[in-house]
């Protein structure tokens, strides 16, 4: 059964394929894929790789994790699931009681917003 990894630490130019080729001196890999940043389209410094059996995922996490990989230190472990996160509402103001933007009263006794 397949066992998909977490590796942090990338460098910010690694590719794709270059992960892939990295784990593959592991075992064999199913997939590999660096996260991105949507708005910049850049990458986020961190990936997930996807190994064929969990012996070659031991394997790679032994061979990987704390070790130089393009002038940085990887981290590498075993993926958890993904939590769920509460949506962000951007139009109610941040969730609080308030509604709106701005808030409450500030403390010099001026009208709502900010009080410096």
């Amino acid at each position: 059964m397949a066992k998909k990894l977490y590796v942090g630490g990338l460098p910010y130019s690694t590719t794709d394929a270059e992960l892939k080729d990295a784990f593959a001196q592991a075992g064999a890999v199913e997939s590999a894929v660096i996260i991105m940043d949507k708005m910049s389209g850049r990458s986020k410094g961190f990936g997930f790789v996807e190994m064929a059996s969990d012996e070659d995922a031991q394997k790679a996490i032994e061979m990987w994790n704390g070790k130089d990989f393009g002038g940085r230190a990887l981290t590498v472990n075993e993926a958890r699931p993904m939590e769920d996160r509460p949506r962000r509402d951007f139009r109610s103001g941040g969730g609080n009681d308030r509604g709106g933007y701005g808030g409450g009263r500030g403390g010099n006794g001026g009208g709502g917003g900010r009080s410096w």
